[in-house]
């Protein structure tokens, strides 16, 4: 049976579009929008964020003590 027949005699029972699928075609089938990669990245973008902001700490902690004073762990 063909779409429009389908429509035609009330077998058709898609469900329309819901979240960010019903405003972006990207997101339908391969989450390319910006929305969605987002959501998806997020993890991966903070631990990027961490890792660049980790020696600038490293860096910092060595400046506040002499070279002769051991910090213990």
């Amino acid at each position: 049976m063909g779409l429009e027949k389908a429509i035609q005699y009330g077998k058709e029972h898609r469900q329309p579009y819901r979240g960010s699928k019903a405003w972006d075609s990207h997101c339908r089938n391969h989450n390319a929008c910006d929305y969605c990669r987002n959501n998806r990245l997020h993890a991966d973008q903070v631990r990027e964020y961490s890792a660049r902001e980790e020696p600038l700490d490293w860096e910092l902690e060595q400046s506040l003590y002499p070279e002769w004073f051991e910090l213990e762990d």
